[in-house]
């Protein structure tokens, strides 16, 4: 999560987990948005630049955590079953 903190970069990946986790119906705590919204932003970014897209600021980064989290979601529930 470059351009900006590590404050903002949690409450960004909190933000993207927790929306990440009620688009994809899964039920997961704070800590647990938070984790997937910043390991998530940053499988996306990772993911993304390889063909190409980079994301910046606030708005990129949510959107970064956002698709990060909904990919490790899937992968969990994939991995469950």
């Amino acid at each position: 999560m470059e351009g900006v903190g590590w404050i903002a970069a949690i409450i960004i990946g909190g933000l993207a987990g927790w929306i990440a986790s009620n688009f994809m119906n899964s039920n997961t705590g704070i800590i647990a948005n938070i984790v997937l919204g910043i390991v998530g932003a940053i499988v996306a970014n990772i993911l993304l630049g390889l063909v190409g897209v980079t994301f910046a600021g606030w708005l990129g980064n949510l959107v970064a955590g956002f698709i990060g989290a909904c990919i490790l979601i899937a992968l969990g529930r994939a991995i469950r079953r």
